[in-house]
């Protein structure tokens, strides 16, 4: 090749499937996102706790932004797509079609989302059980993960869901979408599924839960070829889904991840050179990624397993191949904050000055915050305001379901400044949840020094700012704001073998955007805030206790 010639560019698209979108991007072989797109997604709530999707208005949604984001592009250059998506259940009988996970019969709502928690009763008795598979999710199985839902379709839509279905899968299904593989990816069946990277399917485990009929089937339903994120379907893209996508045939298509998953591998091997941080001179192992978003997830690997109580893994090669996971994560973090700030009695004062000088709500409640704080740090104004986070239960380090959320300090006014202050203390308390989670993987073998952090909550400045006071790490954002996209094109890069590795494509596809350093002179003051939210939890615990007492 002569020295004048260049070689083609190369793009990959990821795309992520989120709690009430899809969002897909074209990224470049050093990770630039060059076009992004994003398409709402239908929820139904038919019931408190219920939470359903439709798998067939959730391809579509794929269909329309990965069209969006290959618009003037030479389709030949696309050599990648890949997936990521929430890890909620998608149900289709033996064709592929759509069976209801409800009781109205409604076929279209084929998905139980993540947050669904109708499966109470049959998580509480898979955990009686004490089965050895629950030190792999730290010791308790929560309700968001797919054996309880299961269990409950079993025992609730016998004859309408359980007997005519073929397939279950979880979200990422969008891989078989496009290439016509039924194999699963080994991130979301480690994860979600129990299943063992090392030794499979445990089928002690489903008998004892009820749910032998896996056994009996070789596990066909649920997934009995698995492989690693990033590895290559089949003959890659079908002429159908093609058509759908807008994208050209055979274009390589990867093994998937969960939305978390992707944004951790998205973040976590940027290279850190020339920023002054403790994790240059570190391992790998010394870096948290969390994803923040509807709801915040922490991921930390280690070479080694790691059993940490209340923490979801240790979970072998599920994001980063030949490393273990521990997964902590907090519910609904992103829903609580607006929750707490569309629920106060000054919202509707809000929306209109925020519109009126063109900002977000949230933007809006940054600068008044600035302005009512005079001399003192702005964390200081919650010095009488405490939260706990937990109004959808707690995932870790407690893992019990049935906390609820707290709020201390409360006054009879109403106005602008009392609803700023709460929204600060709800950002602290996810903060400080982040700081309870990371003390106890420190507690178990961790060694943490620096955070990561990407999602939707991560272009918050207030958000990331808490953070770095109140866990006294530093955080570093990525020049990508949109890094679960990066993540997944991250896979699709692998699957087209324009890379080695996967590590070897997030160190070239991952790249530090900004750092923001602790305030230590505010160390103290969040100290003493830890020490509150401790209490909070502890009162929970008795006062319940009380109540519960015969």
């Amino acid at each position: 090749m002569s020295g004048g010639e260049q070689k083609p560019e190369r793009y990959y698209v990821g795309v992520d499937v989120g709690t009430g979108s899809v969002r897909a991007a074209l990224v470049d072989q050093s990770g630039v996102l060059l076009a992004f797109a994003d398409q709402p997604i239908k929820k139904w709530e038919p019931q408190f706790n219920h939470h359903e999707q439709s798998s067939e208005d959730i391809w579509a949604a794929c269909c329309v932004v990965t069209k969006k984001v290959v618009q003037g592009i030479d389709l030949n250059q696309i050599r990648g797509l890949g997936f990521d998506a929430t890890c909620s259940l998608v149900v289709l009988d033996k064709q592929f079609h759509p069976l209801p996970v409800n009781q109205e019969g409604d076929s279209h709502r084929n998905v139980i989302m993540w947050l669904d928690h109708r499966a109470v009763s049959q998580v509480n008795r898979i955990n009686e059980t004490k089965h050895s598979v629950l030190q792999y999710v730290g010791g308790v199985m929560s309700v968001e993960m797919q054996a309880p839902k299961l269990l409950w379709l079993k025992e609730n839509l016998r004859e309408t869901c359980w007997d005519k279905a073929g397939h279950f899968f979880d979200l990422p299904f969008l891989s078989w979408k496009a290439t016509g593989v039924t194999a699963r990816s080994l991130c979301s069946l480690v994860c979600k599924w129990t299943y063992s990277a090392e030794k499979g399917w445990d089928d002690s485990f489903w008998k004892m839960i009820g749910l032998e009929d896996f056994v009996a089937d070789n596990y066909s339903k649920i997934g009995n070829q698995v492989l690693p994120p990033g590895a290559s379907l089949g003959n890659g893209l079908t002429p159908e889904a093609a058509r759908d996508l807008g994208l050209l045939p055979g274009i390589a298509v990867a093994a998937s991840l969960i939305d978390a998953h992707a944004g951790g591998l998205g973040v976590i091997g940027a290279d850190v050179r020339g920023h002054g941080l403790v994790c240059e001179g570190q391992p790998v192992t010394s870096r948290l990624a969390v994803i923040c978003g509807t709801s915040s997830c922490h991921m930390g690997i280690s070479k080694d397993p790691i059993f940490v109580p209340g923490v979801w893994g240790p979970y072998f090669s599920a994001m980063v191949p030949g490393f273990w996971l521990n997964e902590g994560g907090q519910s609904v973090t992103g829903k609580l904050i607006d929750h707490m700030v569309q629920g106060h009695a000054a919202f509707p004062e809000l929306q209109v000055k925020a519109t009126a000088r063109c900002q977000s709500i949230y933007a809006y409640l940054n600068s008044h915050l600035d302005l009512i704080k005079k001399a003192q740090p702005v964390g200081f104004l919650t010095v009488d305001l405490h939260v706990w986070p937990d109004f959808h239960g707690n995932r870790s380090p407690l893992a019990d379901l049935t906390l609820k959320g707290m709020v201390t300090g409360l006054k009879l006014s109403q106005d602008l400044d009392d609803l700023a202050i709460l929204y600060l203390a709800t950002v602290q308390a996810i903060a400080l949840g982040t700081r309870f989670i990371i003390e106890a993987m420190e507690a178990a073998g961790h060694s943490i020094s620096t955070l990561f952090l990407c999602g939707g909550l991560s272009k918050n400045p207030l958000f990331v700012q808490m953070h770095a006071d109140i866990t006294g790490m530093p955080v570093v954002l990525s020049q990508e704001v949109e890094s679960v996209l990066v993540g997944a094109a991250i896979l699709g890069a692998c699957a087209s073998g324009d890379f080695a590795s996967v590590q070897e494509a997030m160190a070239k596809m991952s790249k530090v955007g900004k750092v923001v350093f602790p305030r230590l002179q505010d160390k103290k003051y969040y100290d003493k805030k830890y020490q509150v939210f401790l209490k909070l939890v502890e009162h929970q615990k008795e006062y319940l206790a009380i109540m519960n007492d015969d």
